[in-house]
This record gives C-alpha cells, structure tokens and sequence, in this order.
C-alpha cells in the first residue's frame, strides 16, 4: 500500500506530492556521493496545506513525510519514494520515525513556548531519517506571538528541515509565513470516493458507507466516526430533531440547554480517563508519597496540568457543538433545496419526513435566515460568547425564522 492510498479524491495533490518526494530524493542522493544537486527541483523547505474540514490535509502532509523518508531499494531502480512498506515509510505513518515530528493540539491555542521548542528541534540534523519533518497540524491555532517565533525558523531553515503547515485557509495563517510556503490547496472529496474508502479500507457495508459518507458530505473522518460508532450516530438524530422542537420559546430555551449539556458529556467522556492518566504520571514524576502527598513545591506544575486540562476540555465542548452546528446547516441546506425544487442530493434522507414538513410551514426565505442564525453562532462561539447564550440566541432565531 502506497503512502498516497488514504489521500482521497486529490490526484492533483498527490501528483505534485509525488513529484517533489522525487525531487527530494534525487537531492539526497547527490549529496550523499558526493554529486551535484539537480538543478531545478520541484522541492522546498516549506509547504502550507489548506482545505475544509475533511478535505484530508494533514493526510497529505503525513503522507508527503513518510515519502520523504522512504528507504524503499525500488527507488535505485527507478521505483518512486513512499512505498508504504519499508521502515521510514511505516514508521512516518505511525508516528515512531526519530526524525517526523507531528504537532497537534487539544487546547485552543499554541503557544510561544512550545513553538520555541519546535525551532530548536528544527535546527537538529537528521538523526536516522533523509530529512528532519516537521508537521503542524493546527497552524491556524498558533498566536501571533507564536507565529513570529516560528516565521524566523521559516525564513532561515535547515539545510534538511522541511516544515509542513496545516491549516483550514489562506487567512488563517500570518502572511508573512504563507508567504515563504509553497500552498496546496485541497477539495472537499465527492460522497462516493468517501464511501468508496469506508467500504475498502474500513469493511464497512455499502449502504451504511453510502449513509455517512452522504450525511458528511464528504467529511472522511466524520464520515468513519459515523458508520462505525452507535453514539455518534444517536447525537446526530438528536440534533436532527431540533428544528421540529423550536415552535415555542420554552422548546427553544431546552433544546439549547440539552445541546449545551450533551457537548459538555462529550468533552467529559473524552477527557476524564486522559485527565486522570496525565494526574498519576506527573505525580509519579514528581515523587509523590504514600497517601497520594505531594513533596513540597510541586503544587505550581499540578495547577499548571489543571489549567490545561480544562483547556483542552473547552476546545472538546466546541468542537462537539460545531460539529451539531455543521449537521444542523446541512438539515437547513436540504429544506432549502426542497423548497426550491433543486435535483442536488440530499444530505439527510434518512429524515427526509423531518425535512418535508420544516420545508412546508416555512419559505426560502425564513430558512436562509436560520443558516444565518447558525453561523452567527459558530461566529459567536469563536469570539468567545458563553455557550449556552450563543446557542439560546440561535434557537429562539430558529423559532422566527
């Protein structure tokens, strides 16, 4: 299996992909005997992948670095890098190779100091591997502090340093740093491509892959999540049920606490077993005694992982409701779309009744102002707003369309 098999619906990605891995690996090569480098390569220092949700960029950008280390012996005989089976391919794809550092975060920022520590390891030389990788996958998360930091190490690289960014758009990233990054932009993949992957690599049966992969439209990770996890599946229901329930202000304000408490379930779940991992770790780090007392001057590291902690079960309760948010845009994309006739294929067919009687008590017009409603939450949600009155406001406007 080639590195490139779980990048789906991007030829255009992977063909550029592919090329600069050869070109990286000619490079490598010459100057291991000693030979002068090719003159023109198709190879760089930096790279920035963009696209929605689901479009699989960090795929990409994991795909493009265990390429770059492939040690694969077809390569001497014209074969191209990123076999999927030699050691630098295998380990790059799980995530052991000595020389591929992959960054993602749970908190909703990164910070300066843990890019100050991602320049020092990009300075390094490679231990094992052809090239010293770095991979961040939430670059758009990145404070402007920390996006100064890391545009220096941009600027001046290593020799064999190569930085891959990841990030929803152009936008979020400072223009400085998208400036001195080669861009891939990647599309959204078509419903049957991202079925056609659930069936192949995850034996999932072809109408369940066909359900989720159109009731995503086309988000391969949600889509996965989707088909393979009863609990997800029962979340969606419920938040496909709420548009029926916002017909007076009582149903509204219920509706938006039930959708508050549910994310909040789902952070804790998430959350509560890594929490207490992360705690008895760094008590064993810290030299806690018998009965669980901790040596003095310890309590400051213990806030410290208390303060991250719920850092990062913010970031899982937003990122819970967003995805509600994303299906109850997509329940309004269909009535709208039934409304006005259209042929397009219908995301929610399962509730296609829920659908034809929204579509019957209200216009185009009232609906448009619900999808506004909505992003106006998510926009909420992003700036900060509490909760549970973002999403108050959001119903009640669902209720008068």
């Amino acid at each position: 299996m080639a590195v490139w098999d779980d990048l789906v619906g991007q030829e255009r990605v992977q063909e550029q992909l592919a090329a600069a891995a050869r070109d990286a690996d000619a490079l490598v090569t010459a100057e291991a005997a000693g030979e002068e480098p090719p003159a023109a390569s198709r190879m760089t220092h930096a790279w920035l992948f963009t696209g929605p949700p689901g479009s699989g960029r960090f795929t990409a950008a994991r795909a493009f670095a265990a390429a770059l280390q492939c040690t694969s012996p077809d390569r001497a005989l014209g074969g191209a890098p990123g076999c999927g089976f030699c050691d630098g391919c295998h380990t790059s794809l799980v995530g052991t190779h000595a020389d591929v550092e992959v960054v993602r975060t749970d908190m909703l920022s990164i910070g300066v100091k843990e890019t100050r520590d991602l320049v020092r390891r990009a300075q390094l030389s490679p231990a094992v591997g052809r090239w010293q990788v770095i991979v961040l996958e939430d670059a758009d998360r990145l404070t402007e502090g920390a996006g100064n930091v890391l545009l220096k190490a941009v600027e001046e690289p290593a020799p064999r340093t190569v930085w891959l960014l990841c990030a929803p758009s152009l936008e979020d990233v400072l223009p400085t740093i998208r400036s001195r990054c080669r861009h891939l932009s990647l599309g959204t993949p078509s419903v049957d491509a991202v079925a056609d992957v659930l069936m192949r690599r995850d034996g999932i049966e072809p109408e369940a892959a066909a359900s989720a992969a159109r009731a995503t439209q086309g988000h391969i990770g949600r889509a996965r999540r989707l088909a393979t996890d009863a609990a997800a599946r029962a979340r969606r229901a419920t938040v496909l049920k709420l548009p029926l329930r916002v017909e007076d202000v009582g149903g509204c304000l219920r509706a938006a606490q039930e959708l508050i408490d549910a994310a909040a379930e789902d952070a804790r779940q998430v959350s509560e077993e890594i929490d207490a991992k992360e705690a008895e770790e760094l008590k064993a780090a810290l030299g806690a005694v018998a009965g669980g007392r901790m040596p003095r001057g310890t309590a400051g590291a213990m806030k410290e992982l208390e303060d991250n902690q719920k850092r990062r079960r913010t970031r899982t309760q937003r990122d819970s409701l967003d995805l509600a948010l994303t299906d109850l845009t997509g329940f309004y994309r269909d009535v709208l779309a039934l409304q006005l006739g259209s042929k397009v294929a219908l995301a929610n067919e399962d509730v296609r009744d829920a659908l034809d009687r929204v579509a019957r008590s209200s216009s185009p017009e009232g609906t448009l102002r619900r999808m506004e409603a909505v992003l106006a939450c998510r926009e909420a949600l992003d700036t900060n707003v509490a909760p549970l009155l973002a999403v108050e406001a959001m119903t009640m406007a669902l209720r008068t369309g």
